[in-house]
């Protein structure tokens, strides 16, 4: 059954990569977007949904449509707010109350009808370094869905990790659950 389940995703990704079928974009040639995230203190890649830390992500993105060898995507320039507040798990998330600038790429993996499923890769620079990441330069990583409410508005659900990928001594990470809104035009 499993061997089923992924030759039909495959072959769904392949049938997929055609670029005027963007399920990012439905035909548009701009977006932009604004996420929201709640913090959670861990190191994974995917973190567990568990211990969650008084920490909150706020991003706003502009997106235009490209292809990733031949899979729709979406290229993105953000700006991103990390805003921490109090003490917890031994961390004070004030200290990490810091703004990055971002370019990543969003990959679509899966569509059907107004559903989409995504990979991101980001890299970008921390307006300064501290304990946590040790570094300025910072790499993301996200794993979402999103669904088309209209043709132009979507929402999306995602999991976004930045961490400076051991450049630095210090490797935890900032690790978020989020929710965003989109607007092609």
């Amino acid at each position: 059954m499993k061997k089923i389940l992924c030759a039909l995703i495959i072959s769904s990704v392949g049938a997929t990569a055609m670029a005027d079928t963007n399920p990012f974009f439905n035909g548009y040639d701009n977006q932009i977007a604004f996420n929201a995230g709640a913090g959670v203190n861990s190191g994974f890649l995917i973190p567990p949904p568990s211990q969650f830390v008084p920490y909150t992500m706020f991003e706003f993105q502009y997106s235009q449509p490209t292809t990733f060898f031949r899979l729709p995507a979406r290229q993105s320039i953000n700006i991103v707010m990390n805003v921490g507040y109090g003490e917890k798990y031994g961390w004070h998330w004030d200290d990490f109350t810091i703004p990055m600038a971002v370019i990543s790429e969003d990959i679509a993996l899966f569509h059907c009808h107004d559903w989409y499923g995504f990979m991101g890769l980001g890299a970008g620079m921390q307006l300064q370094q501290n304990e946590r990441i040790g570094s300025k330069l910072v790499f993301g990583f996200k794993l979402g869905t999103g669904y088309h409410i209209s043709d132009q508005i979507g929402i999306e659900a995602f999991v976004q990790h930045f961490s400076n990928g051991n450049t630095a001594p210090e490797n935890n990470s900032y690790a978020f659950y989020g929710l965003g809104i989109t607007y092609n035009f």
